[in-house]
């Protein structure tokens, strides 16, 4: 999600200048569009619904939520954010490149860019209270993804099977730790429970466990108090946002670090071999599509069907746990999200390149430019509506209910954004995140320039 890369034109002197905006890359426009505007489905329900909100119809087929979670987790979880990260990733050439080509350092400047969105970052999450945000991540992980930017495609593409793998080593040991704690509270609890004398050791699992409960699970009465809280007062709401936001940030940042620059990593090698700036074939592009909903869509059924039987609540997963120290199926996961993100931008570039929904792409391309703004936006629609200090409509909505606003705040972006950067230059939020990398104010207007 680099949110105002360009084709520019800049005057160069002894350093870096702001550039001016004549020409950008569309169709990275129009994907970073659909990106941005398809996160929101699986934002949503963070925004507006208490924890375990799905068990009571997770396995219940006959009601329309079931359906609603089966098509959002099949086609768009984990995709859109994999697609976020992928555009990200060519942003990143896209911002140093033509700079680059002038023989001046871009280090410094990329770097401040990259600053200044982490303290934005941080500033969403704690200010507006957005426990999902990204902005943070990427302003972090794209210093990273930086120093990969001239490696060869081939060895960047490897990232993402050795990330995976990496990932699911990490949960599996994670899991496993789980589960021995688990184990021995069930034992210690067993022993307690019949009158027996608990040694330090076995008293000590029995706390172990119930403070991990207390982080992790949650018990209807903690839920009730949670919910509570998000339907109460701005410092309410932020009291239980806000811890949980920092450990998101620092304690586990550790933990996000390789997903996302594995798909940074990817966003250049498919931007250098052109899969983003449709330098591919159609008939590559159709066999993009073949291969990865061929493929992608069968192993992520087969996922959700598994999970939905194996883990439709919390007791069906410590029983899980408990019978099983590796959970096999989780290795699915990154290889069919790649795989179907892959085969929707290949659906995307292709709808584009034979001219059909033009209003539509002219829309999704205007969304994409404005993309830091309109995801800040969809964050404060989103907290006014539900939290407590704005419409307190937390836990009061039906999950497919939710949808609707979804379509709602689709359609206000299409239409607006297109009419905004008739007279503007850029986004509010994009602007001024260009003056504070540059050191100076930058034209905003389209009569400034």
């Amino acid at each position: 999600m680099n949110l105002s890369s360009s084709t520019e034109i800049e005057q160069i002197n002894e350093a870096p200048k702001p550039a001016v905006l004549t020409e950008r890359i569309e169709i990275i426009d129009i994907i970073r569009g659909v990106a941005l505007l398809g996160i929101l489905i699986l934002n949503i329900p963070y925004f507006s619904m208490p924890e375990y909100f799905s068990e009571p119809w997770v396995q219940d087929t006959g009601n329309v939520n079931f359906w609603t979670h089966a098509v959002n987790i099949i086609l768009f979880e984990g995709k859109m954010r994999a697609l976020f990260s992928l555009v990200f990733g060519a942003g990143i050439i896209l911002f140093t490149s033509k700079k680059e080509k002038t023989g001046k350092s871009v280090t410094w400047l990329f770097y401040k860019r990259m600053i200044w969105l982490t303290f934005f970052g941080l500033a969403h999450a704690h200010l507006i209270l957005w426990l999902g945000d990204i902005l943070y991540f990427y302003g972090l992980i794209g210093m990273l993804a930086f120093l990969f930017r001239k490696m060869k495609p081939k060895y960047l593409a490897m990232g993402v099977p050795i990330v995976a793998i990496i990932g699911f080593v990490a949960n599996t040991l994670f899991l496993q730790d789980i589960r021995g704690k688990y184990l021995e509270y069930k034992e210690a609890n067993s022993l307690h429970e019949q009158g027996a004398a608990l040694s330090e050791t076995q008293t000590a699992a029995i706390e172990t466990w119930k403070e991990l409960q207390r982080e992790y699970i949650p018990n209807p009465e903690e839920v009730a108090e949670n919910t509570a809280l998000m339907k109460g007062s701005y410092s309410e709401v932020a009291s239980f946002i806000r811890p949980k936001a920092w450990d998101g940030q620092f304690k586990f940042l550790i933990f996000s670090i390789w997903d996302m620059l594995a798909l940074m990593m990817l966003g250049i090698a498919l931007f250098k071999w052109g899969f983003l700036t449709m330098k591919w074939t159609q008939a590559q592009y159709k066999k993009t599509i073949w291969l990865g909903y061929g493929i992608g869509l069968p192993l992520v059924i087969f996922s959700f069907i598994y999970n939905t039987i194996h883990f439709p609540n919390v007791e069906a997963g410590l029983k899980y746990i408990e019978e099983h120290s590796i959970n096999w199926v989780s290795l699915i996961y990154d290889f069919q999200r790649i795989l179907i993100m892959m085969a929707h931008v290949s659906v995307v570039i292709l709808l584009y390149q034979k001219g059909y929904f033009k209003r539509l792409m002219r829309g999704l391309r205007a969304v994409g430019q404005l993309a830091f703004t309109n995801y800040v936006m969809h964050s404060v629609i989103c907290t006014l509506i539900f939290f407590g200090y704005g419409l307190n409509q937390f836990a009061e909505w039906e999950y497919y209910q939710l949808y609707y606003l979804v379509l709602g705040i689709w359609i206000f972006q299409l239409v607006i954004s297109p009419i905004w950067l008739r007279g503007y230059l850029f986004g509010p939020l994009e602007w001024l995140w260009r003056s504070l990398t540059y050191g100076r104010l930058q034209p905003f207007k389209r009569n400034e320039i």
